[in-house]
């Protein structure tokens, strides 16, 4: 019986030699009662770790580590307030500094953590000497300052405050660990075990030197005593633990994990009340302005089927209680508009007559076959994804103007996590190893991106480029465990968290290296895995141009606007089937002016269906001559089946879009609604995560 409440992940970034995931699995396969994922001043790694534990069904603890002179403090959340209280003092800590470091005094500690259990673990003292059995004056003064250290810690923290036990088989570690024992005992404050974790696996050492050099910019060989002694910070069988440690410090250890009752699944997301007009409940102000805006966009003539179609919408709205979600982008956007900003709503959002009618998009829904599930279903059961683009050189008047309406309490941009790929990897982990700078440009530029056949050592090898020798040798395995490592925090393009209450309580927000800027430590994935919605503000220089276009041909009479442009003008189809694009979004690149001719656009569907097949998976998958060749009459339209041409019938027979490789993997290979989200979320992350192939046997088995 034991519970590892010390572990950092590879998100105390360089420091950690595991991904949060590994670690979780490991503690599962060893039998613990639970784990604690403890990286330092961040819960940047804990969703990850949260979706494991799911998985692996182990009880997943809440905390992070914070480094002060006085020692390291381990902070757990015994609850949701306890959560929050970690997460505001994360914000605190970061706040104070530049990004990537954090600022913390002792005070910090001592107000507020309520709901909280506090490890602490005393600064060590460099060297301890004794002459003829008596403690010397250096010994007697350390041994004060951590007993009043610790009486300060055991008032904040009644029955809440454990000294921290962790042996790593080092030189001078028995002394060490009697001296504190000593030291709990006059304070009468409990022991308890844990593990200093830094990876799951001892074979993880040698990558955790590396990050060890990386992160101090030196090379292994100058290293010295930075680097680990041993490997003993893996996690380790519970029969080696209890040979370790005194039975009470292990028994303390399940204590402590089942005082701790919290699980990220209790974080609930609350959009700001503002965007409500008093008076009114969010679904009753949402149909209102739908209905005003349909009456708007249809001269107050909306089609029958248009009204059907945004009734059904909000009803599926109104069930997945998005409503005020949607109001929070109709509040962004009538900013926009009463500034004179062009704005567009990208992606599946133009499947939407809501989106539509609340001029979140100007893709008018009678002209184009929609297809709402694909922008909120109830069985993907997942907040939508509206990403908005507004003028390139005006977002930053958008941003700001969501600064101010809710403060930086309530609003940050998710973050994005820069990761190792190859050239990084292949460039610090050789510096590490002390392989020649020469060298290793030479070895990056000799590797051929675009050969999808031969991977990157296969390359080398043939070029007699990989070391072989000395350090050298390990370059490969160690640029092969560090790919997908993260590597730091960036901010997001543009995706904004807004919440009703403090940021700070939901997820710890820091600073941003650019000014003016404020992230949280989750990205968009994160965001997803627990269900939290965040409006995505991002910026496009066309939206630019055509406001500067508009300018040019508006008269001192007349302003031209979005809303004057004239649908489906034969003209404009016959200079596109001529090749003649640059400056059109999206049909510019040499790919779809070269495809222009041949698809002879005549309509804008024709265009989106050009715009999907111009892609790596319709160009691989061989779909292009086909749907060409059927769009042209010289192959003839077949379908299996009649479900399959329930999917398949407008693009011809042959499968374009995502949504109808989804459908398809329903209707043609018996996959469940919950089996096929899944296939959707692999393909989507196929390059990252490589999840994609547990999928095939039972896809081709299936149809």
């Amino acid at each position: 019986m034991y519970a590892e409440l010390h572990a950092i992940s590879n998100y105390s970034f360089l420091r950690g030699a595991s991904h949060p995931h590994e670690l979780v699995k490991q503690a599962a396969e060893l039998g613990y009662q639970a784990i604690a994922i403890t990286d330092e001043c961040s819960f940047a790694g804990i969703v990850k770790a949260h979706e494991a534990a799911k998985q692996c069904q182990l009880k997943l603890l809440v905390g992070a580590e914070f480094k002060l002179a006085q020692g390291v403090f381990v902070l757990l959340a015994m609850n949701r307030c306890g959560y929050g209280q970690i997460s505001q003092l994360i914000t605190a800590s970061r706040r104070r500094a530049e990004k990537g470091d954090y600022l913390l005094q002792l005070s910090d500690l001592l107000q507020g953590l309520e709901h909280t259990i506090l490890l602490w673990q005393p600064a060590s003292l460099a060297s301890i000497r004794s002459d003829a059995g008596e403690l010397s004056d250096q010994l007697t003064s350390y041994q004060a300052n951590v007993l009043a250290v610790g009486e300060s810690l055991l008032q904040q923290f009644p029955q809440r405050c454990y000294l921290l036990m962790e042996r790593s088989l080092v030189a001078g570690e028995a002394l060490k660990i009697q001296l504190w024992t000593q030291i709990a005992a006059q304070l009468s404050m409990p022991c308890v075990a844990a593990g200093n974790v830094r990876m799951h696996c001892q074979q993880r050492q040698k990558l955790q030197d590396v990050l060890t050099c990386i992160r101090y910019g030196t090379e292994l060989t100058q290293a010295g005593e930075l680097l680990l002694a041993n490997a003993e910070t893996a996690l380790k069988p519970i029969a080696a633990i209890n040979k370790r440690y005194p039975k009470g410090w292990i028994e303390n250890s399940v204590a402590i994990a089942a005082r701790c009752q919290f699980s990220l699944d209790e974080l609930r997301y609350e959009y700001p009340s503002e965007v409500v007009p008093s008076g009114l409940s969010a679904s009753e102000y949402l149909a209102q302005e739908v209905y005003r805006g349909a009456l708007r966009r249809f001269n107050h003539q909306v089609p029958a089927t248009v009204k059907l179609q945004y009734e059904k919408e909000l009803l599926l709205i109104k069930a997945m209680q998005y409503e005020y979600f949607f109001l929070t982008i109709y509040d962004i956007v009538q900013y926009a508009k009463s500034e004179n900003i062009l704005h567009q709503g990208r992606g599946s959002a133009a499947n939407s007559v809501v989106c539509y009618c609340l001029g979140i998009t100007e893709v008018d829904p009678t002209k184009v076959n929609m297809l709402f599930e694909r922008f909120v279903s109830k069985e993907r059961n997942e907040p939508p994804d509206i990403d908005v683009d507004f003028e390139h050189e005006r977002r930053e008047e958008v941003i700001q103007y969501i600064y101010r309406k809710y403060g930086r309490e309530r609003a940050a941009l998710a973050a994005t996590v820069i990761s190792y790929r190859f050239k990084s990897a292949l460039a610090d982990v050789g510096k590490a190893l002390g392989i020649d700078r020469q060298h290793l440009d030479h070895m990056q530029h000799s590797i051929d991106g675009r050969d999808t056949e031969t991977d990157w050592l296969t390359q080398l090898q043939q070029q007699s480029l990989l070391p072989t020798e000395g350090l050298g040798k390990y370059l490969f395995p160690l640029v092969q465990s560090i790919l997908g490592f993260p590597r730091h925090l960036s901010q997001h393009v543009g995706g904004f968290i807004i919440s009703s209450g403090p940021l700070s309580e939901l997820v710890p927000v820091e600073n941003a290296s650019m000014a003016d800027r404020t992230v949280i430590q989750w990205d968009k994935d994160d965001l997803e895995s627990l269900g939290l919605l965040k409006v995505d503000v991002l910026a496009l220089g066309m939206l630019t141009a055509i406001r500067k276009c508009f300018e040019l041909i508006s008269t001192p009479t007349q302003r031209f606007t979005m809303d004057k442009v004239e649908w489906e003008q034969a003209a404009v189809y016959q200079m596109l089937q001529a090749g003649d694009s640059i400056g059109v979004f999206q049909v510019e690149s040499r790919a779809q002016t070269s495809m222009l001719p041949r698809l002879k656009s005549r309509c804008y569907y024709d265009l989106v269906v050009q715009i999907a097949i111009v892609r790596p998976g319709p160009i691989q998958g061989d779909m292009v001559h086909p749907y060409l060749k059927r769009r042209d009459g010289l192959e003839k339209v077949t379908y299996p089946s009649k479900e399959v041409e329930s999917v398949l019938s407008r693009t011809m027979g042959v499968p374009i879009f995502q949504e109808q490789v989804i459908q398809l993997a329903m209707v043609a290979a018996g996959f469940s609604g919950g089996e096929a989200d899944q296939l959707r979320r692999a393909m989507a992350s196929w390059k990252r995560s490589g999840e994609l192939q547990q999928f095939e046997a039972k896809l081709l088995q299936g149809m």
